[in-house]
């Protein structure tokens, strides 16, 4: 079964089947329905090797994530989802924010032949070797690092952290802790990971400002990692303080989720003793306990600014770079209010 055979059964022509095969937008709603029905059908599936052919492309989208958080696992599957609607295959590479993995992965020549284009999280490489890579292929980021001439998806991480930290504030909490500074041996300024703790920070530290509260250097709790471990780390270290903290910020939902461990393990109460917020809205905050409050990112959303922006690349669009947002939003849970 050809597309010239749903045209002749739809009553159009074959470029009118072919755009509404391939989604392109120039086609009238009732010629599209009419067309779509005759493709049901017909049970009719493109010959996607002879379309890649004739376009010069291989139709496959690399992904390019840690992947050692729950919420980057959650995002790609989003991904996958909006590129497979578009006629996409969605290769993953998992990088861990190691920069020799990072660049092994975009940077060989070999590699980056195989893709039309490139969805990239990163945590590793530094803004000129980001700059210099997707000048040659296809790009778009993702997270908080951004980097002058590539397309770039995220949400607005310093008022999600000050939202986040004055919702603390209006529960009457006044020592609140930050939790997920890097330790500077780990992090080199003009790193990715420093961008995402310096953009939560600043949201933190205006909050404070705003209530008249001070930003007490104590209370800024340095990790390693974001993984839960860490977070029972740092709390711990919090909790030994001469005054700890009745509240605390994590900057992942993993952080917290450590931080809650450890504040219960002390015999003491969350959120009576200490609130604790997160950031991620992973699918494990809601079923801990107390289930997380949590900034949630939109990560569907993300998905599809990402998958749409990256594939108008790969169509040929030379407009500029653009700066895309995705919305966020706070979801308040038993962590802060202790209500069921």
């Amino acid at each position: 079964m050809t597309q010239r055979d749903v045209a002749r059964l739809a009553g159009v022509s074959v470029r009118t089947v072919s755009n509404v095969v391939n989604n392109f937008a120039y086609v009238a709603p009732e010629t599209r329905a009419q067309v779509q029905r005759v493709l049901d059908e017909l049970d009719y599936r493109p010959n996607l090797a002879a379309r890649s052919l004739n376009r010069g492309r291989s139709n496959l989208l690399a992904l390019v994530l840690p992947l050692d958080v729950p919420y980057f696992t959650e995002l790609a599957a989003h991904v996958v989802d909006q590129a497979e609607e578009r006629g996409y295959t969605v290769l993953i590479d998992r990088t861990e924010g190691v920069a020799e993995r990072e660049r092994q992965i975009v940077m060989r020549r070999d590699r980056s032949a195989l893709f039309d284009g490139f969805i990239f999280s990163p945590l590793g490489l530094d803004a000129d070797e980001l700059r210099r890579w997707a000048g040659n292929c296809p790009a778009v980021m993702l997270g908080e690092m951004r980097v002058d001439g590539v397309d770039h998806v995220a949400i607005d991480d310093t008022a999600a952290a000050r939202a986040a930290t004055e919702h603390l504030i209006s529960l009457g909490r006044t020592r609140i802790a930050a939790m997920g500074v890097p330790h500077v041996k780990r992090q080199q300024p003009g790193r990715p990971a420093r961008a995402t703790a310096a953009h939560r920070s600043a949201g933190y530290e205006q909050a404070l400002a705003e209530a008249g509260l001070t930003v007490r250097p104590e209370y800024s709790a340095m990790v390693r990692r974001y993984q839960r471990q860490d977070g029972r780390d740092a709390m711990e270290a919090l909790l030994d303080l001469p005054e700890p903290p009745d509240a605390v910020f994590c900057y992942n939902d993993l952080l917290a989720v450590g931080a809650v461990r450890a504040v219960l393990s002390r015999g003491l109460r969350v959120p009576q003793d200490v609130a604790v917020v997160g950031f991620d809205g992973i699918e494990e905050g809601r079923f801990v306990t107390p289930p997380l409050t949590t900034v949630a990112p939109d990560k569907e959303r993300i998905a599809e600014l990402a998958v749409s922006r990256l594939l108008a690349r790969v169509e040929g669009d030379q407009s500029p770079p653009v700066q895309l947002e995705a919305p966020w939003r706070l979801v308040v849970a038993e962590s802060t209010t202790g209500m069921g």
